[in-house]
């Protein structure tokens, strides 16, 4: 009994922070974040950025074949680093279309969407087609590129963003490999609450 005000209190943060995390990167500051430290913050001031990064890497190492256990640890860590190079390289792409003046349709609803089929993708242990897959994640980072386009401005600082981006790809692989075999519903766990804030923002 005493712990319901307490669940109801989170809760409620919890819906009361979803529209400042759907509005997080609408792109209002018009590139007002310059230099590398800006660039090396920005994906960890949002939560939705911050989610879908590390499901990325989470899901790479999680849709490993069963027969990539057969191959060397650095055979394995290629192949479950393909998805996150893909991301960040498309994100790279995104946000510099965005610095340029391109703007991309709906890039807050399918952010959202990103964590929904992510964090689906990662809580179902899915595994797709490497082409599928790769498109799947690249077209994803397209949008999520172009939000932070939009907010960052000069080299140093889309520089900092891909290094940020591949440091929480890293800890999306390393959490991806440890629930792998040894805690396989935890696993679940993490991709089902990504799917639920991904799902929430596409309602708020």
């Amino acid at each position: 009994m005493t712990h319901r005000p307490r669940r109801a209190a989170l809760l409620g943060l919890a819906a009361a922070a979803l529209p400042l995390i759907a509005s997080a990167h609408v792109g209002q500051d018009g590139a007002a974040h310059h230099g590398l430290l800006a660039g090396l913050l920005h994906p960890f001031t949002g939560l939705d950025h911050l989610l879908a990064m590390l499901a990325v890497g989470t899901w790479g190492a999680l849709s490993l074949p069963a027969t990539a256990s057969d191959g060397g640890r650095l055979q394995r860590l290629g192949t479950a680093a393909r998805l996150p190079l893909v991301f960040a390289a498309l994100l790279l792409v995104g946000a510099l279309a965005a610095a340029a003046g391109l703007r991309l349709p709906a890039v807050e609803p399918m952010i959202a969407a990103s964590l929904l089929v992510l964090g689906l993708l990662v809580a179902l242990r899915s595994r797709l087609p490497a082409m599928a897959a790769s498109a799947l994640v690249g077209g994803f980072a397209l949008f999520h590129g172009a939000a932070h386009g939009t907010e960052l401005g000069g080299a140093a600082a889309l520089a900092g963003m891909v290094a940020a981006t591949a440091v929480l790809h890293a800890a999306g692989l390393a959490l991806g490999f440890a629930l792998r075999d040894r805690a396989p519903w935890l696993g679940r766990l993490a991709g089902g609450a990504t799917a639920v804030v991904g799902a929430g923002l596409l309602l708020a």
